[in-house]
């Protein structure tokens, strides 16, 4: 069951590896005391192997990252989302682009995750759906995992002066709160569809929620993020509070969209965005910080692990 894997170098199998801070930061200025890491090629193809299984039970997951040609890695046998082994002429598995998990017994939330490019008005009418289908009792409670194309969303408080060039990637209205926000490839997007009838009716509780998930998903890195009074979205500090050039960056933004008490729209956590992209807009309205990525911090995580770290905090914080 290991023949393919033996036919690759032992350096192609280990993954960059990243400097390893303690689990439990006092000051997340320590986060600029990160190595710089060299970049890792993309197209990380990831075998998942449990113990447990015999050897027809092989599962394998696929990480499409879309830059250059990768290496091969062996991840953790804790898997959030499996295929099937299908041989392909290819290498590639055949089974589609969207994996989904239905909810267990002890659970209530349908996790999908897309490996491809989900055009924004797809992803707007699936949620619709979803969210109508929830109300009826006819759909679990969903979250979607996936990347955009490059786009720019005006949310319901968004100033056109902060669209500085609109020419530059489609611009979509979107019903959400907030203001101007960019979405695009390397960034992980997490579309939230949960019935709020059935988890206390308090929105200030669920936004909260939203970003005590993000925190915790960053702390699975080493990456301590904090909220700020009057600031939509995650910060990380960057630099010594004495660095006369030290500042505050956004990682992670949060738009929220609530009807009849059905959640959508959700958080978007920067793993590898071209960070420059972001120059089209002032994002969420905040022109005197910047943003950043776990890759410009020198967290060389891939998308199937930020995944993973997502769904393990998402139980500790929704319980589901």
């Amino acid at each position: 069951m290991f023949s393919r894997i033996a036919d690759y170098r032992l350096e192609d199998l280990v993954r960059s590896r990243r400097l390893e801070l303690p689990p439990l930061l006092q000051d997340s200025d320590l986060n600029a005391a990160r190595l710089p890491v060299p970049p890792r090629p993309h197209w990380a193809l990831k075998y998942q192997v449990d113990a447990d299984w015999s050897s027809d039970q092989m599962r394998v997951y696929f990480s499409q990252k879309r830059r250059k040609s990768g290496i091969f890695g062996l991840p953790c046998r804790n898997t959030l989302a499996v295929m099937s082994w299908r041989p392909h002429k290819n290498g590639m598995n055949d089974t589609g682009s969207v994996t989904i998990e239905q909810p267990s017994p002890l659970e209530h939330v349908e996790w999908r995750i897309s490996d491809t490019l989900i055009p924004y008005p797809e992803a707007l009418e699936f949620m619709e759906q979803r969210a109508a289908d929830i109300r009826a009792g006819t759909a679990p409670e969903t979250v979607w995992l996936l990347e955009h194309p490059p786009l720019y969303t005006a949310g319901t408080s968004a100033d056109p002066t902060e669209l500085l060039d609109a020419q530059r990637f489609p611009v979509y209205e979107t019903g959400r709160g907030g203001r101007y926000t960019y979405h695009g490839p390397g960034q992980r997007v997490a579309y939230v569809m949960l019935d709020l009838k059935k988890r206390g009716q308090d929105v200030r509780k669920y936004v909260c929620d939203l970003e005590e998930w993000v925190i915790r998903t960053l702390m699975g890195f080493n990456v301590i993020g904090e909220r700020r009074e009057g600031r939509v979205g995650i910060w990380v500090k960057r630099g010594a509070p004495s660095n006369p050039i030290s500042k505050e960056d956004k990682i992670a933004a949060i738009g929220v969209r609530i009807r009849r008490w059905v959640t959508f729209h959700g958080i978007a956590i920067n793993v590898e965005p071209d960070l420059e992209h972001f120059s089209g807009i002032v994002p969420c309205g905040i022109g005197e910080h910047g943003v950043t990525s776990l890759w410009d911090l020198g967290v060389t995580a891939t998308m199937p692990d930020v995944d993973n770290q997502l769904r393990e905090s998402f139980r500790d914080v929704f319980g589901a």
